[in-house]
């Protein structure tokens, strides 16, 4: 693997790591000490930032994933393409929880299906 290529796979991973490493850390942490020691607006205003963080790293992923497809050849993946649609799917289950915040299910299914799309990633760098 050339180093621009490694590179681009390096800030693939550092987008991945943002965007499910800031879940478990709202989920496990945040949410549960905000529920004994409420204050709603910091946690609104951590989940402003998580969620503009979570967008520009959903870009990165977008853009380094395409780059690395094409560069790759693995477009006839039908791991990809499964990994594809599961990001849809995410994208969706985004989209809907930004409307209905308060719903811990569209957190949960957002939750797993990135845990998927994560392992999805491994299997096709294997």
């Amino acid at each position: 693997m050339s180093t621009a290529w490694q590179a681009v796979l390096y800030v693939h991973l550092l987008a991945m790591a943002f965007f499910l490493g800031g879940q478990l850390v709202i989920g496990l942490a945040l949410v549960p000490v905000e529920r004994t020691n409420p204050d709603k607006e910091r946690l609104r205003a951590v989940a402003r930032r998580f969620g503009i963080g979570s967008a520009i790293a959903l870009a990165v992923l977008l853009a380094t994933g395409i780059a690395m497809a094409d560069h790759y050849s693995l477009w006839g993946s039908d791991t990809l393409r499964l990994k594809l649609t599961l990001v849809g799917a995410l994208i969706l289950l985004t989209l809907a929880h930004l409307r209905y915040p308060r719903a811990h299910v569209l957190q949960g299914a957002i939750l797993l299906v990135t845990l998927v799309v994560v392992w999805l990633g491994v299997d096709i760098a294997g």
